[in-house]
């Protein structure tokens, strides 16, 4: 299908049906990739309304925080469903740690994007296997480095079509959704923390502040991506 002619197709069409026509056209073939973001969440939600058999799973880094691990369970509880986790190699987990150290993302870009790449990238790349869309819950609104995303996108890196469903949400929605809805959230949102990621790697952040300021803060705004969303 040609990614103009969907992103034409489906202008102006709600979340809802835009899940829908894909999860029918490509069932079995098309899965959510879920950081257990707010927008994750609310995608969980609708896609299990629409297909409880869809795939959706998780990455687990490893250092994640302890109320990341507590919301899968409280996710699974909801929805009667059993989210995949997946996790990084070991022995590339060992090997980077033993040549660069245990904290290497602070020691700059380049180390920070080694991590990124051991525990999300190459995990990622094994759950694509034989995928032909991925959903992922970006929004516009979210980042300088998310400002031109569009609905329908090709993911020439990994030779995918990449739907996201909330495009076009404000942070206001997306929680009138959750609250309405009852969707389970991690519960560091409700203590300044708008964007959840590995431990170490995220804060909290002041009133006024970006929403992605509390990521791999240390950086340029223009920097912070993990590689998963590269353009």
């Amino acid at each position: 299908m040609n990614i103009e002619e969907l992103n034409q197709q489906f202008q102006g069409k709600s979340p809802e049906d835009v899940l829908s026509f894909f999860l029918s056209e490509y069932k079995g073939k098309i899965a959510l990739s879920s950081s257990l973001s707010i927008e994750d969440q609310v995608l969980t939600d609708l896609i299990v309304k629409i297909d409880k058999d869809a795939r959706i799973f998780t990455l687990d880094t490893g250092r994640l925080f302890p109320e990341t691990y507590s919301l899968i369970d409280k996710t699974n509880m909801r929805y009667n469903i059993k989210l995949e986790v997946l996790f990084p190699d070991y022995k590339e987990v060992e090997k980077m740690v033993k040549a660069e150290g245990v904290n290497l993302f602070y020691a700059g870009i380049d180390q920070r994007k080694l991590c990124c790449n051991v525990r999300k990238l190459q995990p990622l790349k094994r759950a694509f296997e034989g995928l032909d869309v991925w959903i992922c819950g970006l929004r516009r609104e979210q980042s300088v480095t998310r400002q031109d995303v569009q609905l329908l996108e090709w993911d020439e890196n990994n030779g995918l079509i990449k739907l996201n469903p909330l495009i076009n949400f404000t942070e206001q929605e997306v929680w009138d959704y959750i609250k309405k809805n009852s969707v389970p959230y991690n519960k560091l949102h409700d203590k300044g923390f708008p964007s959840i990621g590995c431990q170490p790697c995220t804060r909290a952040i002041e009133p006024g502040e970006d929403i992605r300021a509390g990521r791999w803060w240390w950086e340029n705004p223009e920097q912070k991506e993990c590689g998963l969303h590269k353009r």
